[in-house]
C-alpha cells in the first residue's frame, strides 16, 4: 500500500511504511489547548475483515476509506500467499483481485504477525470447503478465544482437527444451523457469518456481536449478494446463496471509532475545541455519555463531531462492557484522561481482566494509579511530568501519546510500532492541530 495521506491537507508523516515498523520514538511536549480540525480515518478493526472479506467472490474489489496503517499492509502480504492481490490506486483505496485461484492455507509466519488472520477461516471454509490455518503458541487451542469460532463452525457441518500447532477445518458443503454464543465475540461473530453465507439453508447466530465494524461488514457482504437479515441487532439471519453467486463490490469503510476517542481525549486533557471530520457519535453514544459526565460538551454533526474541553475534567467511575457499552480499547484513554482529572475515579474491566499493562507507564509520567485485579483506581492530578515509556501495545501507546500531551517538560515513547499497526499518521494530526509532537527516526 502506498504511504499517501488519506488528508493531503495534514503534515505527513515523513517516514515510509517500512520504516514505520522500526525503532522510532515519538517525542511530546506539554502542549496548548489542541484547535482545529481532525479527519477521522477509516477504522481498523473493520477494513481487515473486509480485506477478508474479498475471498468470497471473484472479481476487483474496491475499498475505500482505507486507513494507512502497518496492519493493512501486513494483511495484504496474508491475502497476497492465499491468493488475493492488493495495490493501492489512490491514497485512501485498495484495489483488490481475487482470480479465484486461491490456495486456502495461512502460513505461520503471516498468521503471527496479526491477530486479525482469523478472519480468513471462515470465507476460505464456507467457499473452498477446507482452510489450514496456523495458529501461534503452541498446540492447546482450547482455552483461546477462537473456541466459539470453532464450535460454531461444527455445529455447520466442519470437521475441525489439530494438526501440528495448525487448525484444520474441512466441509464438503457447510449446512445451516443455530449458533449462540455464551458471550458476544466480535471475531466469531464475523467469522461464523463469513461462513454462513454460503452454507445450504439459514444459519441464525444469537448474541451476536453488536459493533458498527460488524454492521460494516454485513453490509459489505450484502451488496456482494448475500442474504441477511438483523444487520445491528444481536441476532443476525443469514440465509445461505450457492457458491458462486457472490460477485465482487465497492466498499467505503466505517469511520475508524478509537481513532476518533483519541483526539477526544487529546483536546479533553488539553483544554482544546476540536471538529473530528467523519467521526459518528451514534456509534460512541455510550462514550460520548460518559464524556459529557467528565465535562466535555460534545455537539453531533452531519459530518462529523465537535468538542469542547473544560479547563479540567471531573473524575468519574467507568466499566467496560460489551457494545454498547464502553469499549475495552477504550480503556487507556479513560484512564490517562482520569490521571489529570479533578477527583477520583475507579476503572473497572470487565471483558479482559488485569488488562491494565500500560499502567506502569502512566505511573513513570506521575499518575498515581492503583490496580486491584480488574480494578484501577485513578487520582487525578493537575499535570503529569515527561519521561521515557515504551508503548506495550496500540491502544495503550496511544495513551501514552495524549498524556505526553499535558506532561510537563519532554516524553519520549518507544514501541511505536505498536501504535503504527493501528493509527494513520497520529503524530502529523496531533501535530497538525497543535500538538508539541515530532517523530524521530532510530538513531
Amino acid at each position: 500500500m502506498s504511504p499517501s495521506p488519506l488528508d493531503p491537507s495534514h503534515p505527513r508523516d515523513p517516514l515510509s511504511p517500512d520504516r514505520r515498523t522500526s525503532d522510532a520514538v515519538v517525542v511530546v511536549h506539554r502542549s496548548g489547548p489542541l484547535q482545529g480540525e481532525v479527519v477521522v480515518p477509516g477504522a481498523k478493526n473493520s477494513v481487515l475483515k473486509l480485506m477478508a472479506a474479498t475471498l468470497l467472490a471473484d472479481g476487483e474489489h474496491h475499498l475505500t476509506n482505507v486507513p494507512d496503517i502497518a496492519d493493512v499492509s501486513i494483511m495484504s502480504d496474508l491475502l497476497a500467499a492465499i491468493g488475493v492481490t492488493t495495490t493501492s490506486p489512490a491514497p485512501g483505496e485498495l484495489l483488490m483481485v481475487n482470480t479465484g485461484d486461491i490456495t486456502p492455507v495461512a502460513p505461520y509466519e503471516l498468521v503471527e504477525r496479526i491477530r486479525a488472520s482469523i478472519n480468513v477461516l471462515g470465507p476460505l471454509l464456507g467457499r473452498f470447503g477446507r482452510v489450514r490455518l496456523s495458529l501461534p503458541g503452541g498446540d492447546d487451542f482450547g482455552s483461546r478465544p477462537i473456541d466459539m469460532h470453532l464450535s460454531g463452525l461444527e455445529a455447520m457441518g466442519a470437521t475441525i482437527t489439530l494438526d501440528h500447532g495448525d487448525v484444520v477445518a474441512t466441509a464438503d458443503r457447510l449446512h445451516g444451523a443455530d449458533v449462540t454464543f455464551e458471550f458476544p465475540s466480535v471475531g466469531a461473530t464475523e467469522n461464523i457469518l463469513t461462513a454462513a453465507v454460503h452454507a445450504k439453508g439459514t444459519t441464525v447466530i444469537d448474541n451476536a456481536a453488536r459493533e458498527p465494524e460488524i454492521s460494516d461488514l454485513c453490509r459489505m457482504l450484502v451488496s456482494m449478494g448475500a442474504d441477511i437479515e438483523g444487520i445491528g441487532t444481536s441476532r443476525l439471519v443469514v440465509h445461505g446463496v450457492e457458491p458462486g453467486t457472490l460477485r465482487a463490490t465497492r466498499h467505503d469503510t466505517v469511520p475508524d471509532r478509537i481513532q476518533a476517542a483519541t483526539y477526544l481525549a487529546a483536546a479533553a486533557v488539553t483544554g482544546g475545541e476540536l471538529f473530528l471530520r467523519g467521526a459518528r457519535a451514534d456509534h460512541m453514544d455510550m462514550l460520548l455519555r460518559r464524556f459529557t459526565d467528565m465535562g466535555l460538551e460534545l455537539v453531533p454533526q452531519h459530518d462529523g463531531l465537535s468538542v469542547y474541553a473544560p479547563e479540567r475534567l471531573r473524575a468519574i467511575d467507568v466499566a467496560t462492557l460489551p457494545y454498547p457499552g464502553i469499549a475495552t480499547d477504550y480503556k487507556p484513554l479513560i484512564v490517562t484522561m482520569l490521571a489529570v482529572a479533578d477527583g477520583v475515579g475507579i476503572v473497572t474491566e470487565n471483558l479482559y481482566p488485569g488488562r491494565f499493562r500500560y499502567v506502569e507507564e502512566l505511573c513513570r509520567l506521575g499518575a498515581d494509579i492503583r490496580t486491584d485485579g480488574h480494578h484501577a483506581v485513578v487520582r487525578g492530578r493537575a499535570a503529569l511530568s515527561g519521561a521515557p515509556v515504551r508503548a506495550p501495545d496500540i491502544r495503550a501507546g496511544a495513551a501514552l501519546v495524549v498524556a505526553g500531551l499535558v506532561a510537563e517538560g519532554t516524553t519520549t515513547i518507544s514501541g511505536v510500532h505498536h501504535i503504527d499497526r493501528g493509527y494513520d499518521d497520529l503524530v502529523g494530526r496531533l501535530a497538525a492541530v497543535g500538538a508539541s509532537i515530532e517523530r524521530r527516526p532510530p538513531r
